[in-house]
């Protein structure tokens, strides 16, 4: 991705935010050069990959498949203490998610504000496969049966929970306008925790064509 795109697709994400009254952190907006001067402790942001992310994974192509992304909170993967994160995506019309589940993550996906989600969900079977069978699946406490790939569509203020070996992809129900969608998850692990159905670059390299804006969370010094 070029640099230029992840600047251009902050911006729009912080106006989004604003639209609908959703805050974050004060050090969202850290230029680098607040980092490098920032004399507060921020190990926990820097070890536990809080902040920025931005990708396309790896299609070049981020209006088809894309995601943009802050991780607001997180626990260390394999440790003790917090054993929860969460996370704010902004989804546009006409994106979508790669077909993925978690080994170990467990999430509520919840649509926060603006359009609609459409869900698709499948079972995954032994040899990590699709599978054609029913998939049931806690829609805010009620349970809901739905067609392996069968569409299960929700507004603002829904959630579904995605539990482990759950493949999945979301995006913006056509019509209805970008989403903002908040994640609330066991601990993430985007390094190990993924299983795309099909080869996926989850970091797509940067193509540094001007200065950035806010760093990436990788790139926090």
């Amino acid at each position: 991705m070029k640099r230029s795109e992840i600047n251009r697709l902050q911006r729009g994400a912080v106006k989004f935010l604003e639209k609908h009254h959703f805050h974050l952190p004060a050090w969202a907006y850290f230029r680098i050069e607040d980092w490098k001067k920032f004399r507060g402790d921020y190990r926990e942001i820097k070890q536990r990959k809080l902040g920025w992310d931005v990708t396309d994974f790896g299609g070049g192509e981020f209006a088809k498949l894309g995601l943009v992304i802050f991780t607001i909170r997180n626990g260390t993967p394999g440790g003790k203490g917090k054993l929860y994160g969460e996370k704010a995506l902004i989804m546009r019309e006409g994106q979508k998610l790669p077909i993925h589940f978690h080994w170990r993550k467990m999430e509520d996906i919840i649509v926060r504000a603006g359009g609609n989600l459409v869900f698709e969900l499948w079972n995954s079977t032994s040899a990590d496969r699709l599978a054609k069978t029913p998939v049931t699946v806690s829609v805010d406490g009620v349970l809901k049966k739905v067609k392996a790939g069968a569409k299960l569509i929700l507004g603002p203020g829904e959630s579904v929970c995605v539990p482990q070996r759950l493949y999945h992809r979301f995006y913006p129900e056509p019509g209805t306008g970008m989403v903002l969608i908040g994640e609330v998850s066991s601990v993430n692990d985007d390094d190990h925790d993924n299983r795309f159905w099909e080869p996926m670059v989850r970091f797509p390299a940067i193509e540094e064509d001007e200065e950035m804006l806010f760093p990436l969370s990788s790139e926090i010094p």
